[in-house]
Formats: structure tokens, C-alpha cells, sequence
């Protein structure tokens, strides 16, 4: 059997190593963040859709690394909503910075955070963190802080995070689920058509007595 395609494909493959490495780290940071071919497994259009954000909305983009989905919850919230890009890398956030005047989306603010501290300027209505979860320490104790600092009334935190055995950094969704509990929350909604993901909606509201069963 024929071994071009395999030896084409490496070769590509190494176009781009070495392009990214001529760009500099920098570069080679938002592949990592963004990976090839991310959009066909990530759906980030339908993860957006599904959040159901509502014209104006401001929200918090944990772990924002390039902006992958920054710059689409931006567009998601429009003109008048905000989003804040949160990361503790300065260089990724001045990365997000520059793309967002490029794209014309004035409605995106960096932020520089903490390893235990999103350090938001103020409350959001949805707090929302793909592929960072497993990065966080304490997290029962992180997320408290959020529902008692940065949470608008009603408002949500949604979490996209490996599932375990799709890689090298995961996390249970029993484990999120608990820890989420521990810290005010409760799960409102799920979605299982992520491939490698769990795609889970809290809310640190009480449970209103008319809402269906989950």
C-alpha cells in the first residue's frame, strides 16, 4: 500500500511547524489553544446558540487563550453587550486585543487574571470557560468567589471541558457537576453532542418550583 498521502500529510504538517515557528511563540501558544481543524469537533456556532445570550449581555471568556470563542460571543451579544477575554497570559490577551480592532469588535475588553482570581471589573451574566476547567485549583473555592463577586442577578456559568480519555487533561463530569454544588450551583441544563466535550449550564439561582425536571 501506497504511503504518499501519509508522507504528504507529514509534509504539510511541517510547513506549518515551521511557519508557526518563524511567527514565534506566541504563535505556537494560539495553535495549542486553537489545535487544526478545531471547528469540526467544537461547533462553536451551535456551543454560542445554545448559550441563548440575549442582546446587550455582558460576559466573562475564561481561559480566553486566542479568542476562539471571544470573538464570537461578541458578535453573539452585539454592539451593545461586552465581553471580557480573561486569561493569565498577557501575551494571548494582547493578541485577542489587536484581533478584536482588526475585526472591528469594539465591544471586547482583555483582562488580565489571576491563577486564582478572574479579576472581572465588574459582574457578568455568564461566566464561560472552554477547555480551562482542569487548569483551575481549588476550584469548589474559585467558584463560590465568582457566584458571590461576579455574577450578575440570574446570572450563568457555562462549562465546555474534556471529558475523561480524550486527552491529557480532562475532568469527570461527576466531578465539575459536585464541585459546581459545593460552591452554590446547580446544573440547569446539558447538551451531549460535543464529541470529546461535556458542554454543562450552572445557575447559582434557587430552582423555581414550575421549571421541568432536567
Amino acid at each position: 500500500m501506497s504511503r504518499r498521502p501519509d508522507r504528504s500529510r507529514a509534509a504539510a504538517l511541517a510547513v506549518v511547524a515551521c511557519a508557526l515557528l518563524a511567527a514565534g511563540c506566541g504563535a505556537l501558544r494560539r495553535c495549542a489553544y486553537e489545535g487544526i481543524g478545531r471547528d469540526d469537533w467544537q461547533q462553536p456556532e451551535r456551543v454560542v446558540a445554545d448559550l441563548a445570550l440575549a442582546p446587550g449581555a455582558r460576559v466573562a471568556d475564561l481561559g480566553a487563550g486566542g479568542g476562539y470563542f471571544t470573538f464570537r460571543l461578541a458578535r453573539a451579544v452585539g454592539p451593545g453587550g461586552l465581553v471580557y477575554a480573561v486569561d493569565v497570559d498577557e501575551g494571548m490577551n494582547e493578541h485577542v486585543a489587536k484581533e478584536a480592532a482588526a475585526q472591528g469588535l469594539a465591544n471586547v475588553r482583555t483582562v488580565l487574571a489571576a491563577p486564582d482570581d478572574p479579576r472581572l471589573p465588574e459582574p457578568v451574566d455568564l461566566l464561560f470557560t472552554s477547555n480551562t476547567y482542569h487548569h483551575i485549583d481549588e476550584r469548589t473555592a474559585y467558584f463560590r468567589a465568582v457566584r458571590d463577586r461576579y455574577l450578575a442577578p440570574g446570572g450563568r456559568v457555562a462549562i465546555v471541558e474534556y471529558r475523561p480519555g480524550t486527552g491529557s487533561h480532562s475532568t469527570a463530569r461527576d466531578d465539575v457537576e459536585s464541585e459546581l454544588e459545593a460552591a452554590g450551583f446547580r446544573l440547569v441544563k446539558s447538551f451531549d453532542y460535543l464529541e470529546r466535550q461535556h458542554f454543562l449550564v450552572f445557575s447559582a439561582e434557587p430552582a423555581d418550583p414550575s421549571e421541568p425536571p432536567r
